[in-house]
């Protein structure tokens, strides 16, 4: 108890209340999940974390409710994200609260333990997570990346080419919906021809799907803002939304740099457009396309 003489109340009942917000969010998650390995071990971490709130109880002496908004939060990214996605932001939330830990002395040995408890369920979280739908990320990938640079390079071309918003979504949605049943093909035929576990038809889903979702965000401005420019760079600032949200997942997901992929993605992104926008002047000039 001396060890903690410095250590405020309020920051002890903060510690205490996480730890039983976080058994609450495991509990939850195992009863949702299916297998029994991945129950026993969700299991098992619910009940540790049980056991950290009741060490901080024995300083603190007071009952602390859970934070509700934190469990509904974690349990929902798990149900529309998964339960990777999901428990990696956990993961990345105790890493923290271990650097914490590790400012107490050491002789609080009840700290001590704790670290480790963490420690472990961070390798138990590793050994656990296998998500079917990880194994598709290349084909969400290639899905992505292909419409967001196809497209805004066909977009792009358009708005100079035609200077009408309509024709511009029109073109653009039939191009799309082409390229997706296209992209989905070659997918599913190159994932057919390789030595994988994975399913040929799956790959082609998730192809298929990324490229039309892709699709409809980068058409949709054209079609509700009547200036054209405007919905252009509307587009593109979509564009640059999906690619950090889907990076951000991925570096989440697996443990990969967000920044350089993001940058990279962007720029190759901004390139074919400003390209593809200057290509649309040339042949609106040599062609004297005027609509």
């Amino acid at each position: 108890m001396k060890d903690l003489k410095d250590v405020s109340p309020d920051y002890i009942l903060s510690l205490q209340r996480n730890e039983l917000t976080e058994h609450y969010i495991y509990k939850r998650l195992a009863a949702g999940v299916t297998g029994v390995k991945n129950r026993r071990v969700l299991s098992q971490i619910a009940d540790d974390e049980l056991r950290h709130y009741n060490v901080w109880k024995l300083y603190s002496r007071k009952d602390v409710e859970p934070n509700s908004l934190k469990i509904w939060f974690f349990t929902m990214i798990c149900r529309l994200f998964g339960l990777t996605f999901g428990l990696k932001l956990m993961e990345k939330a105790e890493k923290n609260a271990s650097d914490v830990y590790s400012r107490f002395p050491s002789s609080f040995r009840e700290v001590q333990g704790i670290v480790s408890d963490e420690e472990e369920h961070e390798q138990a979280l590793i050994a656990l997570l296998d998500e079917d739908r990880l194994k598709y990320t290349g084909s969400v990938v290639l899905g992505l990346n292909d419409a967001l640079v196809e497209l805004m390079g066909v977009l792009a071309g358009l708005t100079f080419a035609l200077q009408n918003s309509r024709y511009v979504a029109l073109t653009g949605i039939i191009t799309g919906i082409a390229a997706a049943m296209s992209m989905a093909a070659s997918e599913y035929l190159s994932t057919k021809a390789e030595p994988e576990t994975k399913s040929p038809l799956k790959a082609a889903l998730y192809t298929g799907m990324a490229y039309i979702m892709t699709v409809v965000i980068l058409i949709v401005p054209f079609l509700v803002i009547p200036f054209l420019y405007v919905a252009l760079g509307t587009a593109f600032m979509a564009s640059v939304c999906i690619i950090a949200g889907f990076n951000f997942y991925v570096s989440v997901a697996k443990d990969v740099p967000f920044k350089s992929r993001f940058a990279e993605m962007v720029v190759l992104s901004l390139g074919v457009t400003v390209v593809s926008f200057l290509a649309g002047i040339a042949v609106r000039f040599v062609f004297g396309v005027e609509i």
